[in-house]
């Protein structure tokens, strides 16, 4: 067998991808002219049928219409029109990735469609929030990092925020961290690792975008996942993923609040009866400011009922903010 018998299959599936889908086909003779024109090579009526129904018998789900000419059609594909826009719409709204991934991505994504969907997959999309990292390393340092998980074993990474000149600062003194990664999350349009902090003693989280440079992977064993730490209830009771102490806190809730409150704690949140306008739930929350911004958001119709040392610190927070407006007028 010579190398064009070997190629013209292939060829084949790649222009029935491109350019057909359930409204558009190609004729025998147009894919002979295709073979021709574009791939220099040759074939014939007998061939194609033959190469067709070898693909089809691969799992490439190709429709032949039978008439004076044949023609030919990709029914399906592993990801269908509606699916590709839903990716699209991800890769190009993520905060996590940068534009330059992003645009890479969409044209990729963009393939796996017919040149027919061109229209269709130009997105109309405006996302909220157009700042993108910089961090190009990003999808290399999740892949460590997951590695690191399946293994079992800690990793070694630096770790940088931004001073007042947006210039990166590496934090801990540029001392590498030690972490036992246990999952990776998706919040609030940033990428993190969730894990045991050497450093903190504690269960904590790293946005991976702001680790600088690949983590190293460690011979030694994570730190085990502790027998009661359940990842949801730790995504659904932190806000922006801030590390802080978790609390018991209990709030009252107008009741128009409600929708509100199971967007942030879930369906499985206990309600409880107040009075004919609010209800009380009480929930195990990463206090912090991050927290009490959430509360104020609400314009008064969430408040701090208790533990008292959260009702009073959330109160000062309001009176601080609230003479620093006065200091400024």
């Amino acid at each position: 067998m010579n190398i064009e018998s070997k190629l013209r299959p292939i060829c084949i599936a790649k222009i029935l991808l491109e350019r057909t889908d359930e409204d558009h086909v190609l004729t025998t003779n147009e894919l002979i002219d295709i073979l021709e024109r574009e791939y220099h090579i040759s074939a014939h009526r007998t061939t194609v049928s033959d190469d067709i129904q070898v693909l089809a018998q691969a799992g490439l789900d190709v429709d032949m219409i039978k008439s004076t000419q044949n023609k030919y059609r990709v029914l399906s594909r592993t990801f269908d029109v509606a699916e590709i826009k839903l990716l699209i719409d991800a890769a190009e709204s993520s905060k996590f990735i940068t534009e330059k991934k992003s645009e890479s991505l969409i044209k990729k994504l963009q393939k796996l469609a017919s040149i027919h969907s061109a229209n269709a997959l130009k997105r109309n999309l405006k996302a909220c929030s157009r700042f993108k990292p910089d961090n190009e390393e990003v999808f290399y340092i999740a892949d460590t990092v997951n590695e690191a998980i399946n293994a079992g074993k800690k990793i070694a990474f630096q770790y940088y925020d931004y001073n007042a000149q947006k210039e990166k600062t590496l934090k801990n003194g540029g001392q590498e961290y030690i972490f036992s990664p246990y999952y990776m999350v998706w919040d609030g349009d940033c990428y993190y690792m969730v894990g045991y902090s050497e450093k903190h003693q504690n269960i904590g989280n790293f946005r991976m975008d702001r680790i600088y440079q690949q983590p190293t992977i460690l011979d030694e064993p994570a730190v085990p996942v502790p027998t009661d730490f359940n990842i949801n209830d730790y995504i659904k009771t932190s806000f922006r993923m801030y590390n802080s102490k978790r609390q018991k806190v209990e709030l009252i809730c107008d009741n128009s609040t409600m929708d509100a409150i199971l967007d942030r704690f879930g369906m499985d949140v206990e309600i409880h009866e107040n009075d004919s306008a609010s209800f009380r739930v009480v929930v195990d929350v990463a206090v912090s400011h991050v927290f009490y911004a959430w509360v104020f958001g609400f314009g008064g119709r969430v408040k701090i009922k208790a533990p008292d040392d959260v009702n009073a610190a959330y109160g000062k927070m309001v009176r601080d903010a609230v003479q620093a407006l006065d200091s400024e007028i």
